[in-house]
Order: C-alpha cells, then structure tokens, then sequence
C-alpha cells in the first residue's frame, strides 16, 4: 500500500493530526510489512551463528528505513506534513540487550553480514531491563531498571519453545526474533531467547532482586550483579540457557536443511562471541551424543565447527568458573569438560593450558581455544599481543589456528543515520559508491587542499555542535558553548580506559584558570558511561567527574573557559547526537590493554581528531592517517608489557617528582571536592590511584597534558584543522564492518 495512504488508514486521521507516537507505531508497522516483502527462505546449505551476550542494537526505525532504501521517501513525507523523523524517532524505545563495545559490534556483525548477503542470524538471550538505566543523585550514579519491551515493537514471537533443565531446575523458554535487514539486500534474524515465567515485578530498590528464583529472574538483567555467589550463579544459569537454546535451534535447522549431523560442519559454522558462550561447545557435544553419535566423534565435529572471537586480555574478562558452580548449575556438562580436560591433559604437561587449573577452576576461553578451530583478535596489536604474550602458551600450540580480524562499524548508521548533512556533502563530493564501498571514501583525498571544501566541513561540524548544544539543553538541563572545542570520551566505565586520566586534566587545566593561565578557547569536555554496579572504582570515578562538573559550573570564572559535562544514561541514542559533533576523540586507555575499540572508528568518520595511546585499533588508525592527523601520546604497549613484567612502576613516584599532577590528585580529596561530594569516594579513588594506579595513569600524565595542550592549540588554525577532519573521513572507510565480515567469511566462516 502506498505510504501516505498506509499512515493515515492505520491513524485514522491526516499525517498532519497524528502524533509522534502514533506516526511512530505506523511506520514500524509500515517497515515490518516492507520487510516481509523481501524475505526470502534460506536456500544456503551453510549458515553461520553467532552467538553472543549482548547486542547493542540501537533504535532501528530508522536504520531499517535506510537499509531498505525508503528512509528519504518516508522523511520527506513526514516534512511535507509538518512532522519530524527525528522527532518521531524519540518515541521509539531503544532495546536494552547491551552495554559496550563487544555488543555493539555485535549489531554492527550483523548488519554487515545480511547487506554482503551472507545467511547468518545472530542468537542471544531477550534481556527484559538490560543492563540498567543510569541516574544521578548526589554527584553518585544509581542504577535503575530499564525496560523497553511494549506491546508494539521489533520483536516478532514465535512458536519455537524448548525445555531447559539446570540442576534443580527446569524452564520452558520462548524464540522472539527481530529482523535484520541488509543494505539492499537479505533479511536475516537475531534470534533473542526468553523466559516466559520472567517476573519484571520482583525487582526492588534499584535493580536488587531475588537471585535465586530462576524461572523469574533468568532474562530481567544483562550481567546482573556478579559480586556474590548466587549472582555468579546466575551468570552461568543465563549462559547456558542461552547456549543451549542457541545449540538446539541450529540442529534443528541442520537437519531441516539436509544434515545428518555428522556433516554439522558443512552446514554450520557458530562463532563464539568472548567467552559468554562458551558452553556451547560441551553443550553440543552432549546433544550430539544424545543423538547416537561417539563422544571423540561429537568432540570432533564441535571443533570443526565452533570458532572464537577474544576480545580482551583483561583477567576478569577471560571467564573462569568454579566447578562446583557448573557442578551445581550444569551437571550434565561437568562430565563433558572433565573428558575434555583429560584430552588435553593426554597431550600436554604444561598446566598453564589445562582446562580445569588446580583450583578446580574452569577457564570457558581454553575451552574455546582447544575446541574451536579458529582464534581471532580484533585489531592488529591486539592479536601481536595475544600471540607473543597472553596466549603464546597455545600460540606454540596452534600457530594455524590463529589470526586477526580488525573490527569495523556499520558505517551507514554512523554516518548516514546520524550525520544527514555530512552524508549529503559527501555524496555531492564523490557520488553514492561509498555507501556500499567505504574505501571509496577515499576519493576525498583529492580535496584536501581545497579551500571551500574544507570551509564547508567546519559548517557541518559547526552545525553538528549547536545540535548538540541543543540536545544537552533539553535532556540534560546544562548549557554548553557551541563555539568551544568538544572533547569527549565515551564507552563503558573502566580503569584501563583511563577516565581517570581526563579527569586529572581537567583537574589540572581548571587550577590553571584560577592562577590566571586562560585557554584561548574555551573547552567542553564530555562524558558519556556506565560502571557496572560492583565496580566500586569506576562509580567513585564517576562521582569525581560529577563533582568536578558542579564545582566548575558554579565558578564565575572557570565557567566562562571550561565545562564538564557528564551525560546521563549514555546509550547508542546519545552516541548519535554526540559523534558527529566531537572534535576532539579521547581515545587514551593504556597501551596494551584496549582490544580495539570502535567508538574511535565512528569518530573518525565524523571528523574528530583521535587523541589516544597507540593501543587497540588506534594502531591501525595512525597508520592511516599519518603523524598529522591524530594526536599520540604516552608510552608504547612494549614498555607498558615490560613495566608490568618488570614491576617497576610506583605510581607514588611519579606523583612526587611531578608537582602539577601533585596537585591535580590532591584536588580529588581537597575541600572544594569534600564540600559537596562523598568523602568515603573521593578518598577512595585517590588512594588506589597514589598506591596501586594498575593501569598507570601517572605514567603518561604530562605525555597526555602536553599532546593535549597542543591539540587544543592546533584547532585555532581552522583551514588546517578542517585538512586533518577530511583526512580522516577518507581513511575512515577500512574500518567498515562489511570488509571485516568479508575477511571473517574468506577467512574463517566459507560461507557462499
């Protein structure tokens, strides 16, 4: 039906008369009909799945309208009859089924792999409050639920059920799938399992809630609260609901597409997304034996079929389990991964590669590494780091198995989603090639010198930052100043991402104004983060920041050259409105320690400069765009490696010998800060920084000061700095998640 015609007899009533809510509701059902219409059935005889904990998707109205090819269309419709897509948009609840890097590469994976028209659906668990919606009261965040399932949305239920039996317990669960929808091309699923005994009413004061109530609590919460025994539990309980669930369907369509199961590697390929999902593998092995099929012949075809994405060498982030957990929740696996085990006890002496360590702990990633047949990192020093160092023991292992997959993003949603009138310039620039070949963004180079170019590109960015201002305005209550250069720093709360780091600077740069020394532009320096909820540091981090900003904000004289700006339950919404007006990238987590990183990637597509360490895909970055275009501090992930082989580093050191980062650490527990924050927070954060400091923030302190200094300096000259946005924009197209899924297919999946 003809799209005007569709609105108003779904209405009831002129475009002009509805609302943003109704208009809303008409178009998802609008789109949802637009995508039956290209849904084909798969025909491929290999499919891949992956499997992962989270999926930061993202509002999708507009998104599917774009990759359907109506997203013009539908706009210019709406404008023509007084409405806003924007603001229509507003009304669409963004899915809480992720929190940071890992699931939002997730969503970008996916939507990558239907636009290169490759059969794969993504399957993960339909998480009903996510991870938790941030407030702040007090200068402290608080956590509370965040729902986002209405009666109207992008969920689809199904008629797939399975029983899943823990140990003491047995729950029915429930398929809802949500379309994704290719560039242009095929519809594939992201295939999200539920409980429907789930209990969104047990949840009290906060996010606290009974732990140990399974069939109520399984799918509220993504990563609830692991800082006791029966919330471990609970981890292991949604990993396997979430890996058995995922393991029964792909049989289940093996065998509908012709398999006879001891062909499984023919028709599927799973890739295990860090290590949430790892109980998958023995979880496979043991539906394969339920089969009829041999325990060393099932182990076979699960290693021949499962590959494993590592995303971090971060300790805590290699999951490792207690077996009396598994014992408790699983025990129908414990036998599977003790026969496992023994396998590789058979071949190797070394202890550091067992499976079960002498603890009786279970390490899920060694698992992975054993019995999959592929090991990839996410950007080239990460997976250098993996091989000579984290994992060298099983690198002497499995050289072949080993390989790089530098991540990418969705550049449609980055750019042509949130970026309108980026998008439109760049078109007129070098036509429409780049929305389905980023490399093509290179065609830009030959402007670089091209003064009206690079005049219009300040425009944007110009324009971009009063959108910003405007956004912040409203939904923060907090008036920033458009004319200021906006630095911004967000992604998840964590100390290797040095937080901290900004913090101390702008700690350092407002003692500079009250001695006099004013920047001669003024700076706007924005947060955007969760910490997890028993991630005690990374909350008091937070409340410096909060702190900082009240104390700033209420200064006649500091106000008038520096802003802090932390902004509330920071999400993918939020990261639209914040990227394109960046200019300044914060990317400064210590070298080593930062897989990759994507949020510099969204950056640098918009025109900010990355400030950073070389550390994660900032490597790559540089690379790119040369000494020029980005600005690189702090020392190497060589030295970094080597200081903490080493133990050489005493953060008391370097905090003695340096006065300007002396004051700026005693500022945290001075009186400005103690008259209106949490003394217990305060001093807490400057004693893990003066005394253990893990992730050597005060190593590169006057690196960071100094780069950053002259970053701000470079800004004053426009037409140079415009040269260093376009720069970056051009080179920003390798980092598309389209060429990252084709090398994981040429590579790893062979898939079509």
């Amino acid at each position: 039906m003809q799209l005007k015609k569709f609105i108003e007899t779904t209405c009831n009533k002129p475009i002009s008369e509805c609302s943003n809510q109704e208009l809303y509701l008409a178009l998802l059902s609008y789109t949802k009909e637009q995508i039956k219409e290209k849904e084909t059935p798969c025909n491929d005889k290999k499919k891949l799945y992956y499997i992962s904990a989270e999926f930061l998707i993202g509002k999708l109205l507009s998104n599917n309208l774009i990759n359907l090819g109506i997203y013009d269309e539908v706009a210019l419709l709406l404008k023509g009859n007084g409405k806003s897509l924007a603001e229509i948009e507003e009304a669409e609840p963004e899915p809480s089924l992720g929190n940071g890097g890992l699931g939002r590469l997730a969503a970008c994976f996916l939507d990558s792999i239907a636009t290169l028209g490759l059969p794969g659906d993504g399957v993960g668990l339909n998480y009903h409050l996510g991870l938790f919606k941030q407030v702040f009261k007090d200068h402290l965040q608080n956590e509370t639920p965040n729902p986002w399932i209405e009666k109207e949305s992008w969920l689809h239920k199904t008629d797939t059920t399975y029983r899943i039996a823990f140990g003491g317990t047995t729950v029915t669960s429930r398929l809802y799938d949500i379309d994704v929808i290719g560039y242009n091309n095929r519809v594939n699923k992201l295939h999200l399992f539920d409980v429907e005994s789930v209990d969104e009413s047990i949840v009290r004061d906060g996010i606290s809630f009974n732990k140990e109530d399974i069939a109520k609590n399984l799918t509220l919460f993504l990563y609830p609260d692991d800082s006791d025994e029966d919330g471990r539990l609970l981890r292991i309980y949604q990993q396997y609901f979430m890996v058995s669930n995922g393991a029964r369907l792909i049989l289940d369509e093996c065998i509908a597409r012709g398999s006879n199961l001891h062909d499984l590697p023919d028709y599927a390929v799973i890739q295990i997304n860090d290590t949430h999902p790892t109980m998958v593998i023995p979880e496979l092995i043991r539906l394969l034996m339920i089969k009829g099929i041999t325990f060393h012949e099932a182990m076979d075809i699960v290693s021949r079929t499962c590959a494993y994405t590592n995303h971090t060498i971060l300790a805590e982030a290699l999951e490792k389990w207690p077996m009396k957990y598994l014992e408790k929740v699983v025990p129908q696996l414990t036998p599977i991964i003790y026969a496992l085990d023994d396998m590789v006890r058979r071949n190797y002496s070394d202890e550091s590669v067992y499976i079960i360590d002498k603890n009786n702990l279970v390490h899920m990633a060694h698992i992975d590494i054993h019995y999959g047949f592929s090991i990839n990192g996410v950007a080239r020093l990460h997976t250098e780091i993996l091989e000579n160092n984290e994992l060298n023991n099983f690198y002497k292992i499995y050289p072949e198995k080993f390989n790089n997959k530098t991540n990418g993003i969705t550049f449609r949603r980055w750019l042509l989603h949130c970026d309108h009138d980026l998008t439109k310039f760049i078109t007129s620039l070098i036509g429409e090639g780049y929305k389905t070949d980023a490399t093509e963004l290179e065609k830009l180079l030959k402007f670089k010198d091209d003064k009206k170019v690079l005049s219009e590109l300040l425009k944007i960015k110009q324009a971009n930052k009063k959108v910003l201002k405007d956004y912040i305005l409203t939904t923060e209550g907090i008036e920033i100043d458009d004319n200021s250069i906006y630095d911004i720093q967000i992604k998840r709360l964590h100390e290797y991402k040095r937080q901290q780091l900004n913090v101390l600077y702008l700690i350092h740069k407002y003692l500079e104004i009250k001695a006099g020394k004013l920047p001669k532009r003024p700076i706007t320096a924005i947060f955007g983060a969760k910490a997890a909820p028993a991630y005690i540091i990374a909350k008091d981090i937070i409340h410096a920041i909060l702190c900082l900003q009240d104390i700033i904000d209420k200064d006649p004289v500091a106000s008038k050259f520096l802003h802090v700006v932390m902004v509330e339950n920071y999400n993918v919404s939020k990261a639209e409105k914040l990227i394109p007006a960046c200019d300044i990238s914060e990317q400064i987590s210590l070298a080593s320690k930062e897989a990759s990183g994507t949020g510099n990637m969204k950056f640098m597509l918009n025109g900010a400069i990355t400030l950073g360490t070389m550390d994660g895909a900032n490597v790559e970055i540089h690379d790119l765009v040369g000494d020029d275009n980005i600005y690189i501090f702090g020392e190497s992930s060589e030295e970094v490696i080597e200081h903490y082989a080493k133990a050489d580093y005493v953060s008391k050191d370097f905090y003695e010998a340096d006065p300007e980062l002396k004051a700026a650490v005693d500022f945290l527990v001075g009186e400005e800060m103690l008259a209106i924050g949490s003394e217990e927070h305060l001093t807490r954060l400057y004693n893990e920084l003066l005394n253990k400091d893990w992730f050597m923030t005060f190593l590169d302190f006057k690196s960071y000061v100094k780069t950053k200094d002259q970053a701000f300096k470079d800004y004053e000259d426009r037409t140079a700095w415009a040269k260093k946005m376009l720069v970056n924009i051009a080179k920003a197209g390798f980092f598309s998640s389209d060429r990252t899924i084709a090398e994981y297919n040429r590579d790893i999946w062979h898939l079509k």
